[in-house]
């Protein structure tokens, strides 16, 4: 996937409404969900024991947070587009989240992606609502589904 590139935002806005290109695959290891137990100390048997998930859970291994898919937007909104101009990006917030559906270890993950709204910051920044939701390779119901918000300033 090429990422979309604008010069600047009066460029971006004009994808207001519009698709962003759909993002790679990711594959989701159990290495990658003991980290994030780690980093978040949310470290509940489904996530990381193996053996356990085998015998006692419905999914039969493990799956990985919640809070880990919706963790990977930034990062997978960062390779579908840019803006050449931007100094700085935050991250602002969250709106409607869910996770319809759990992401088994060794899922493969990708997003796709609109530009729901801009608004104008102070300090030369602008406000991104996206739409996104993150697909599974191979299942019908998304592992996340999440409007984003992100402050990015030139």
């Amino acid at each position: 996937m090429k990422p979309l590139e604008f010069a600047n935002f009066e460029a971006f806005k004009l994808i207001k409404g519009k698709s962003l290109p759909v993002g790679n695959w990711y594959t989701i290891t159990q290495e990658m969900i003991n980290d994030f137990a780690n980093a978040t100390l949310d470290k509940q048997w489904i996530h990381i024991d193996e053996k356990r998930a085998e015998k006692e859970s419905p999914f039969k291994k493990t799956i990985a947070h919640g809070f880990m898919s919706v963790s990977m937007i930034s990062i997978l909104l960062e390779e579908s587009f840019s803006i050449k101009s931007v100094k700085m990006g935050l991250n602002y917030g969250l709106n409607k989240v869910r996770f319809p559906n759990p992401v088994p270890v060794n899922s493969e993950l990708r997003m796709h992606s609109e530009v729901k709204e801009i608004e104008t910051l102070s300090n030369n920044g602008i406000k991104v609502t996206f739409n996104c939701l993150i697909e599974i390779k191979g299942q019908e119901k998304p592992a996340c589904v999440a409007e984003f918000i992100a402050a990015l300033f030139e």
